[in-house]
């Protein structure tokens, strides 16, 4: 049996930790919310939550609103000095949508001494790298993985939205799974020996549709995916990969991109981060699921001798 005490107390055991009160005054900067199961209902055909939301506030920085199928995915949010951090779900008046949540919440320390900001004791340096870094929503630590956007699935939307871009001046075609009004970064912990990271769309035709109309482009003899798009011609949704680069090593020459697919690109830019954004409406697309990449960091000078890189 473990026993502690403190200023005022006593033990008759033969083993006693004396502690001071408060003890251990861990000082944490950040949590991170790990959707272990996130199920609410769809957005409307724009992308807006407005059955059901995850609504996060009180943070150092606004966090999106999140609706739909989010299980799996993680955010990390900052304490805005000593203003506590507070979870609400609003659900709406859709009583036959089977909605479900858990959530896992770990508060994390502060960085180590070394990085001049409060701590706890030595022994809590080795988890100070859980922490992400400003301006990621996301992060990830490891030498391969996937990310999605929220709520991505191959499914369809079951709303609908009219649409004024499309060959019949207007028309109901079906909305978006992607959440509108976003503006969030992915980041990717650099690992010593690796200097550039790689991204690639995942194993799905689905995997890359964030803009444009992907329900025609879905029914063409081409199929998906296709329609890459990409600078100044993304305005509404996208994702921004700084200074890519294509496998053969020639620049893009922009670093945006949007449409039905994305070409698979390289980046040497510090620190490895991904930016995702999308408007406030559908109005110019159709059936867009989001997106599901795969990135994998790459090392310095290409495959060191004996260093074997996974698929």
């Amino acid at each position: 049996k473990l026993v502690q005490g403190t200023c005022g107390g006593n033990s008759s055991y033969n083993n006693t930790y004396f502690i001071n009160t408060g003890y251990p005054n861990t000082v944490s900067d950040s949590v991170r919310l790990d959707f272990l199961n996130l199920n609410l209902a769809q957005p409307d055909g724009n992308g807006n939550c407005v059955t059901d939301s995850l609504i996060v506030t009180g943070g150092a920085s606004n966090v999106p609103i999140i609706c739909g199928e989010n299980s799996g995915q993680h955010i990390y949010v900052n304490f805005n000095d000593d203003n506590d951090i507070t979870l609400m779900i609003a659900t709406g008046v859709l009583d036959s949508y089977a909605r479900s949540w858990n959530i896992k919440i770990t508060q994390l320390a502060c960085d180590c001494p070394s990085l001049g900001k409060v701590y706890m004791r030595v022994s809590d340096c080795t988890n100070y790298n859980l922490s992400a870094p400003t301006g990621c929503l996301m992060y990830y630590t490891d030498l391969t993985g996937t990310v999605n956007s929220f709520n991505y699935g191959t499914t369809i939307s079951g709303s609908v939205v009219m649409n004024n871009n499309m060959m019949i001046p207007t028309q109901f075609v079906p909305g978006t799974r992607e959440l509108a009004n976003l503006n969030y970064g992915v980041c990717v912990q650099m690992q010593p020996g690796y200097c550039s990271i790689q991204w690639s769309q995942g194993p799905d035709s689905t995997s890359f549709t964030v803009s444009g109309d992907t329900a025609t482009q879905e029914a063409s003899t081409a199929g998906l995916p296709g329609g890459s798009v990409i600078g100044t011609n993304c305005t509404t949704d996208f994702v921004v990969i700084p200074n890519p680069s294509y496998p053969n090593g020639t620049a893009v020459g922009a670093d945006r991109f949007c449409g039905n697919q994305l070409p698979t690109v390289t980046s040497s830019s510090k620190p490895f981060v991904l930016t995702v954004v999308t408007d406030g409406d559908d109005m110019t697309d159709a059936a867009n699921r989001g997106f599901s990449l795969n990135y994998r960091q790459l090392p310095c000078g290409g495959v060191a001798s004996g260093m074997m890189l996974l698929p």
